[in-house]
């Protein structure tokens, strides 16, 4: 009978420091990114990844509902997200505080940067090496988790570009092969957190050569100093991209 007792204390202790485990849950993601995840040039922002992703949510059967803020800003590295920057992170935290009230709900924080921080010319603290680019993921991360211990934190790699992609910032092949290093530097950072933390995941890993091989149909043509390029998912492919960041959380939270 001890046995028993003790049994399913260990069981509701789980339950009560992991609510992911309660059915019909409220679910509350702060994404952070950059203009991908921002939706530009979709000019309704309920079209957006983070839009899309969150009717996936919605549509989930132990999920009760799904609030979100889209802190994808155009422009923006992981530089530009670090705590000791500023005005990003400040933003996240503002949006996750409000969402933190409720002790009850999940707070899922969902990342996807790297192709700014990948030029090789124009954003903030471009290019950024492999190495850093880790480095930073590490540090919003482990801000993000010291603040709100109970949260999830999910990763997804970036998705593809074209080689000839030039606009305001310079992409190019060499941004193109840079985007394509920080991907394992992504995997690695998480098999490290997992002996410490079974909070931070990595999330869609597929986007990348979905988009290499669907951009005709599901990215915008756009024209930049090297001719015709592709960088932004149009409206089909951000519905397409938030189906595969939506699937994924839900398989790390159900």
């Amino acid at each position: 009978m001890n046995h028993i007792k003790i049994f399913l204390w260990i069981l509701l202790t789980i339950w009560i420091s992991n609510p992911v485990f309660s059915k019909d849950k409220t679910v509350n993601i702060v994404f952070i990114g950059n203009s991908i995840t921002q939706g530009v040039i979709i000019n309704d922002p309920q079209k957006a990844p983070p839009a899309q992703a969150v009717r996936i949510l919605e549509n989930k059967k132990d999920i009760s509902s799904v609030n979100f803020y889209n802190n994808g800003v155009s422009g923006s590295t992981t530089v530009d997200h670090l705590p000791q920057t500023g005005t990003l992170f400040s933003q996240t935290i503002k949006a996750a505080d409000q969402f933190a009230k409720d002790k009850t709900s999940l707070l899922v924080f969902s990342i996807k940067l790297g192709t700014n921080d990948s030029a090789t010319e124009g954003p903030n603290g471009s290019p950024v090496t492999p190495e850093q680019y880790r480095e930073n993921l590490k540090s919003i991360i482990d801000s993000l988790l010291s603040r709100y211990p109970q949260a999830w934190v999910v990763v997804h790699h970036p998705i593809w570009y074209s080689p000839t992609t030039y606009n305001g910032a310079k992409y190019l092949q060499e941004g193109l092969d840079r985007l394509c290093s920080y991907i394992p530097e992504i995997d690695h950072l998480i098999k490290e957190y997992r002996k410490k933390s079974r909070k931070v995941f990595v999330g869609d890993t597929s986007g990348f050569k979905y988009f290499r091989t669907h951009y005709q149909t599901d990215m915008w043509e756009e024209n930049g100093q090297q001719g015709v390029f592709y960088l932004h998912p149009n409206v089909q492919g951000a519905k397409v991209l938030g189906e595969l960041w939506g699937e994924a959380i839900y398989k790390i939270i159900r």
